[in-house]
């Protein structure tokens, strides 16, 4: 879906809060990770935010934000809230779509069929 209006104004909305939390949360944590798997989930939740926040193949960054932000509160429990409300507008904007302000949208956007006179 591709809504336009105060619709698609809040599905971008909802798309640059949870990336630009994802993209600076994951490098900043990208930066002073000890260990190897640390890096690994937090550059999988740097590139699920960069992808939400240009709006490309966003059902498939929201899903991988979910998979992202559960394994992070279930494995580390100190920021548990975050955890939960970064998976739940991730699975939001999985299941809604990116909005007409978004590289999906511009990719693979309303496509206009004419059912004319034969």
């Amino acid at each position: 879906m591709f809504p336009n209006g105060w619709p698609g104004r809040g599905l971008l909305l909802l798309r640059l809060g949870v990336g630009i939390v994802l993209a600076h949360d994951g490098v900043a944590k990208m930066l002073m990770a000890p260990e190897w798997y640390g890096i690994i989930g937090e550059s999988l939740a740097t590139i699920g935010g960069v992808l939400l926040l240009i709006g490309f193949f966003t059902p498939m960054a929201g899903v991988l934000v979910v998979i992202v932000e559960l394994w992070t509160g279930l494995s580390r429990a100190d920021n548990l809230r975050t955890c939960i409300v970064l998976a739940v507008v991730g699975a939001a904007l999985a299941m809604l779509g990116p909005g007409i302000w978004s590289l999906d949208a511009r990719l693979f956007g309303r496509k206009r069929i004419d059912i004319g006179d034969r």
